[in-house]
């Protein structure tokens, strides 16, 4: 059976990935696979990755319930370029399988892969088509502050730690505009939808 047609959704900080997501859930029942969410899974107790984790950054790295601390590894890598780039060696290929093995399990013609950073990573070989959800940088920083009670100066230092604006517009396959309330997006989210089930169907 071939996989589902994947789309994947990505955005700056406060953009309303999240949001948009489950616009297309709730209204027609699509997956969302969050890739940070497989990103923490593929580290959980027991897997090969968070042993190979140790294996190269040593005990120190596990918190007292044998889970990765993630701040304590954080903080090793943060300042040493080499040691992220060791990190991401041992991540990345993990996450990319983890993603895959979730893709493999719809059964629906598409799903979404929601990968905040897929500008600055580059286009992932399982994604078909990517959806940019975007909205004026004001906004993001206002939804930010209110949402995680940050400084302007702390949602501006986020923001530079990531793609423009227009990089990631540049990447973008469809926009969503989200610079209005939930129910502002249900037409083009039911628009999108369409095209997605005729583009699944296509591939198919």
């Amino acid at each position: 059976m071939k996989r589902a047609y994947v789309v994947g959704v990505t955005g700056g900080i406060g953009s309303g990935k999240s949001t948009v997501c489950r616009v297309f859930t709730e209204r027609h029942g699509i997956v969302v696979i969050d890739a940070d969410q497989v990103a923490r899974e593929v580290v959980e107790p027991g897997t090969p990755a968070l042993a190979a984790i140790v294996a190269a950054f040593g005990q120190e790295v596990l918190g007292s319930d044998g889970r990765l601390d993630r701040a304590r590894l954080r903080s090793i890598v943060f300042a040493d370029p080499a040691r992220r780039t060791e990190l991401e060696a041992i991540t990345h290929p993990a996450i990319r399988h983890g993603m895959r093995a979730h893709v493999a399990a719809v059964r629906d013609p598409y799903c979404l892969l929601g990968i905040p950073l897929l500008a600055e990573g580059g286009r992932h070989d399982l994604i078909d088509r990517v959806l940019v959800v975007d909205c004026p940088e004001a906004l993001q920083v206002a939804r930010v502050r209110e949402r995680d009670h940050l400084t302007e100066a702390e949602v501006a230092a986020i923001m530079r730690t990531q793609a423009s604006r227009e990089t990631r517009l540049r990447i973008a396959d469809d926009v969503v505009v989200n610079e209005g309330d939930t129910a502002s997006l249900a037409g083009r989210v039911d628009e999108l939808h369409e095209m997605y089930l005729q583009l699944a169907a296509a591939q198919a």
